[in-house]
C-alpha cells in the first residue's frame, strides 16, 4: 500500500497517543486520516508501559480525561471484539509519615469532588488487601476501587482496528524525513516512502517528538529519561490479580506480573538520555541494566515488601520515557507553526492518558479548541528557553522524581533556575527575596526570608513576612512587581477596530483610557483576560499574564488577517511596578509625580520620578488605591529606589494573591478557563452589549441559561489553613470546589474562591456551607460579594 498524496491529518507516531488520535480523528468524520510510524506500532515507549491507569488527578478536567480512557478501553473491546486486557482491581496509596497522609486525605477529598470513588481504610485493612506488604510502618491508606490497567499492545490493536473500520490507514517503516510549510504553517509531510500532502499533523512521536517538531520550526520541550521496573518470577502469595499499590514515600509503584511481581519508581532524581542515543534503530528496545542506580529503591523494595528477599528476577527493565519541564503532557496547536498539533510528552502516563487525550488532541484538530478546558496541557505555555538541552537535561530528571512527592504548597522545582532574571533581582536579593519560577522568571514569592522554609500543610513559615507586606499595602505603601507581565503593542490605523473584535469590552474609548478586558472565543469563553492601555488612536498596549505571552500572542496574531495592524512583543523592553497603598499619594507627590493624583480610576498618565519618564495607570489588582507604573528597563533601578527611599517597601506573589482573592478577582488558570464566561464568573456586566466581537453571539445564548457561579468562601476558623481544590459541602452534598485558597490578612479569616452548584438555584448571600480540607470539615459561609471591602472604595482612593 503507498502513500496517498493528500491527508486532511497525518498522525506522526504509532504509540498510544497517535493509534488514540487516529481513531477519534476516524471517528470525528476525518476517514482519510493516516498515521506513520518510523518502525512498528507501539515500538517507542508504549509496549514497555506498566500501564496504570488511575483516575484521579490535580484538577477536575485531568480527572474526566482519565476516566473518559477508562470508559473508552470498555467500549473499545465490545465494538471491535478486541480484548484490552483490562484489569480493574483497585489503587491502593499508603502513607508512612503524617504530611503523606494529609497529601492522601487531601487526594481522597478531591476524589469525592470530582465524582470518583475512594476512601480512608485502616492499616490493618491495607495490609488485608496486599498481604504481601510490610506494614508495620504504615500510619494509613486510601483506597480507590475502580482503578486498574491495561495491556498496551492490546489497547493500540483495537484502536488500529476500530480506526481502520472507519477509513483510517495506517503505514509503517515510514520515517518523516521533513515537514513542509508555508507562511507559518504547515502544509506536507517528507517521509521516507515519499511525500504527503496536508492540512494538519498531529505530532505524537513520544521520545523523538522535540527533533520532528524542530523540522516545523516548532519548541517541543520534552526529554527522554530512564525509567526503571523490576520484574520478578512467580512469588508465592501471588493469586491472580491484585491493586496496585503506591507506596510513594518509598518512591515506588508495585503490582502483580504473571503471579510475580513488579516493583516500579520514580527515584528522586532520574538520568537523563542525551539526543540523538536513541535513534532510528531503537525500536522496542531497552536500555541496560543499571543496578547502582536502582539500589536505594530496591533497599526501598525489601522493606515494604520481603518475599522480594528470596524472589527470583527475571529482569530489572530499563525503558526510556519523555518529560516535559513541569510535569504535564502537550496538547494542542503550536505557537509557532499552525496546523502542526502536539499530543507528546506523556510522563510516563500515556496509556492512562492516552484515551482523553487522543480524544480531546482529535478534537482540537478537528473543531478548533479541546473538548473541555486542558489549559495546564496546552502546547503554547512553555517560555523559549525552556526547549534549550541545557535546561531540559538538568530539569527532566528533576520532574521524574516529582511524580511521587508530596503536594506541598509553594514546593518549587531546584534545577535549571535563574534562567531569567528580573531587572531588580539584586534589589530583591537583597531585600531577603524567597523565588519562585514562573515562565521561567525568578519573581519575588515573599520577602525578609532567613532561611530556607520548611514545607508544611500547616500555617507556613513565610506566613509572618506575608503579613507584614499586606500590612504594608493597607496602611503605608508596597511594590508589587509586574515587569514579567506580557507585554503586546498593537499599532496601526486598524487598531481599534482589530481589538474591537476580538476584545468583549468596549476598546473605542479615548487615549489615556485602561481597559480591563476578557478575550473570548467563538464559545463565548475565556481566552484571555488583558488590560489595555490606549496610549494614542493609533496605539494600544496590552498587559496579558505572565505565562500567556505565548499562547496569547499567537491567538492575536492569528485573529489580524484582514486588520491593517501590527503586533509586536515588547515584554522585555518595559518594566512595570505597583505602588500601591494609603500612602502612595504621599510618595508620588514627594517624588515629583502629583500628576498622577489627578488621573480618574482606570486612566493613565505620564509623569516622572527620579528623572525617568513613567506611564502611571490608576488601578488595583489587589484592592488598595495606587497606580502600575510602566517605564523603560532601564530606568527601573532608578525609580525602585526612589519609591523605597520614600518609604514604600516590596511585596512578594503571595501577599498580591492573598490580596487579590479577598477582592475576589478571578485569575486565568485557576477562576478563569475555557469552560466558563464571563457570566459564570460575574462580570457580565464588563461585556460590551452593543458591539460584535468574537464569542458574542455564544454570550447572549449562554444568558438565558447561565447563572453566576463563582463564589467567595469565608471561613470561621482562623486556624483552618485551605490550599484550594477542597469541596465544598451542604450537608453530605458537594456543591462545589474551591479554585484558589489563602488566609486574608485584612479580614482575619482564611479566605478562598469557589465554583458552586447551588441546589434549586442561585445560593443565599451569607449562606452556611462546610469545605473539606483532608478529610476535616470547617465550616464556612459563600457570598457573591467581595470578602474585603465589597463597594471597592479603597482602591478607588
Amino acid at each position: 500500500m503507498s502513500l496517498p498524496s493528500h491527508a486532511s491529518v497525518v498522525v506522526i507516531g504509532g504509540g498510544i497517543m497517535g493509534c488514540s488520535t487516529l481513531y477519534h480523528l476516524a471517528k470525528m468524520g476525518v476517514s482519510d486520516a493516516i498515521l506513520i510510524e518510523r518502525n512498528t506500532l507501539t515500538s517507542g515507549t508504549t509496549w514497555h508501559s506498566a500501564a496504570q491507569v488511575r483516575a484521579l488527578r490535580h484538577s477536575q478536567n485531568l480527572t474526566r480525561m482519565i476516566q473518559y480512557s477508562v470508559d473508552l478501553y470498555a467500549q473499545l473491546e465490545r465494538e471491535t471484539g478486541q480484548n484490552v486486557g483490562w484489569i480493574q482491581k483497585g489503587s491502593l496509596s499508603i502513607a508512612t509519615n503524617p504530611y503523606r497522609l494529609t497529601h492522601i486525605k487531601r487526594q481522597e477529598a478531591l476524589a469525592h469532588a470530582y465524582g470518583v470513588r475512594a476512601r480512608s481504610i485502616s492499616p490493618a485493612e491495607a495490609q488485608e488487601r496486599w498481604p504481601l506488604m510490610n506494614a508495620e510502618d504504615v500510619i494509613g491508606a486510601v483506597w480507590s476501587p475502580d482503578d486498574g490497567r491495561v495491556s498496551p499492545s492490546d489497547v493500540c490493536a483495537a484502536l488500529v482496528k476500530a480506526a481502520k473500520g472507519l477509513g483510517a490507514r495506517i503505514f509503517e517503516q515510514t520515517g518523516v524525513t521533513g515537514i513542509l510549510t508555508e507562511r507559518g504553517k504547515v502544509v506536507g509531510v517528507e517521509t521516507t516512502q515519499g511525500t504527503v500532502m496536508c492540512d494538519a499533523i498531529a505530532l505524537c512521536a513520544g521520545l523523538w517528538s522535540r527533533e520532528v517538531g524542530a523540522m516545523a520550526g516548532a519548541e517541543v520541550p520534552a526529554l527522554a529519561c530512564e525509567h526503571f521496573y523490576l520484574l520478578t518470577k512467580p512469588v508465592d502469595g501471588i493469586s491472580g490479580n491484585m491493586p496496585t499499590l503506591s507506596d510513594h514515600d518509598n518512591h515506588l509503584y508495585i503490582r502483580d506480573d504473571s503471579g510475580g511481581l513488579l516493583v516500579g519508581c520514580f527515584e528522586p532524581m532520574g538520568k537523563p538520555i542525551k539526543p540523538g542515543i536513541l535513534d532510528e534503530n531503537f525500536e522496542f528496545g531497552l536500555l541496560g541494566e543499571d543496578w547502582d542506580h536502582f539500589e536505594p529503591m530496591m533497599m526501598n523494595a525489601l522493606h515494604r515488601l520481603p518475599a522480594l528477599e528470596t524472589a527470583e528476577v527475571k529482569m530489572l527493565l530499563n525503558g526510556p520515557e519523555s518529560f516535559t519541564p513541569d510535569g504535564m503532557f502537550m496538547l494542542g496547536e503550536t505557537a509557532e507553526t499552525r496546523g502542526l498539533f502536539l499530543g507528546c510528552g506523556m510522563n510516563s502516563v500515556g496509556l492512562a492518558s492516552g484515551g482523553g487525550a487522543g480524544m480531546n488532541l482529535a478534537h482540537a484538530i478537528v473543531h478548533g479548541h479541546t473538548a473541555y478546558d486542558l489549559g495546564e496541557a496546552d502546547a503554547k505555555r512553555f517560555a523559549p528557553v525552556y526547549n534549550s538541552l541545557d535546561h531540559l537535561m538538568a530539569r527532566a530528571p528533576e520532574i521524574l522524581g516529582t511524580h511521587y512527592e508530596i503536594a506541598y504548597p509553594g514546593r518549587q522545582l531546584k534545577t535549571a533556575r535563574n534562567l531569567r532574571a528580573l531587572p531588580l533581582a539584586g534589589e530583591y536579593q537583597a531585600a531577603g527575596a524567597h523565588f519562585g519560577q514562573v515562565y521561567g522568571w525568578e519573581r519575588p514569592l515573599y520577602f525578609g526570608k532567613t532561611a530556607e522554609p520548611r514545607m508544611t500543610f500547616g500555617q507556613p513559615d513565610w506566613f509572618q513576612n506575608v503579613a507584614e507586606e499586606v500590612r504594608a499595602a493597607h496602611e503605608g505603601a508596597a511594590i508589587f512587581d509586574a515587569s514579567p507581565f506580557g507585554k503586546i503593542e498593537v499599532r496601526g490605523t486598524e487598531a481599534e477596530a482589530f481589538l474591537q473584535h476580538t476584545c468583549a469590552m468596549n476598546m473605542a474609548k479615548a487615549p489615556g483610557s485602561a481597559i480591563y478586558t476578557a478575550v473570548l472565543n467563538e464559545r463565548g469563553t475565556y481566552e484571555s483576560d488583558i488590560t489595555a492601555h490606549r496610549i494614542a488612536e493609533d496605539h494600544y498596549r496590552l498587559f496579558v499574564g505572565t505565562n500567556a505571552i505565548k499562547r496569547d500572542l499567537a491567538w492575536f496574531r492569528r485573529h489580524a488577517d484582514g486588520f491593517d495592524v501590527t503586533i509586536s512583543d515588547v515584554t522585555e523592553e518595559f518594566a512595570v511596578l505597583g505602588l500601591m497603598g494609603p500612602d502612595a499619594v504621599r510618595i508620588a507627590e514627594e517624588l515629583g509625580a502629583g500628576g498622577l493624583l489627578d488621573l480618574g480610576y482606570f486612566k493613565h498618565g505620564v509623569a516622572e520620578i527620579a528623572g525617568c519618564r513613567v506611564r502611571g495607570v490608576r488601578m488595583s489588582y489587589v484592592g488598595e488605591a495606587g497606580w502600575e507604573l510602566t517605564m523603560r528597563v532601564g530606568d527601573v533601578r532608578q525609580v525602585y529606589a526612589a519609591l523605597v527611599g520614600a518609604g514604600a517597601v516590596p511585596a512578594g506573589m503571595f501577599a498580591q494573591t492573598a490580596m487579590r482573592v479577598e477582592k475576589g478577582f478571578a485569575a486565568m488558570g485557576h477562576e478563569l478557563d475555557s469552560d466558563v464566561s464571563p457570566i459564570e464568573v460575574g462580570v457580565d456586566a464588563m461585556v460590551a452589549k452593543t458591539k460584535d466581537f468574537i464569542g458574542a453571539a455564544a454570550l447572549t445564548e449562554r444568558r438565558a441559561q447561565a447563572k453566576r457561579r463563582l463564589m467567595t468562601v469565608i471561613l470561621q476558623d482562623a486556624a483552618a489553613v485551605p490550599l484550594g481544590h477542597e469541596p465544598i459541602l451542604l450537608g453530605n452534598q458537594i456543591i462545589g470546589h474551591t479554585t484558589t485558597a489563602c488566609f486574608g490578612y485584612r479580614i482575619g479569616r482564611p479566605v478562598a474562591l469557589a465554583y458552586v452548584h447551588w441546589p434549586d438555584g442561585g445560593a443565599p448571600h451569607g449562606a452556611e456551607v462546610e469545605v473539606d480540607i483532608a478529610g476535616v470539615r470547617y465550616g464556612a459561609r459563600v457570598q457573591f460579594a467581595p470578602a474585603f471591602d465589597p463597594e471597592g472604595q479603597r482602591m478607588r482612593g
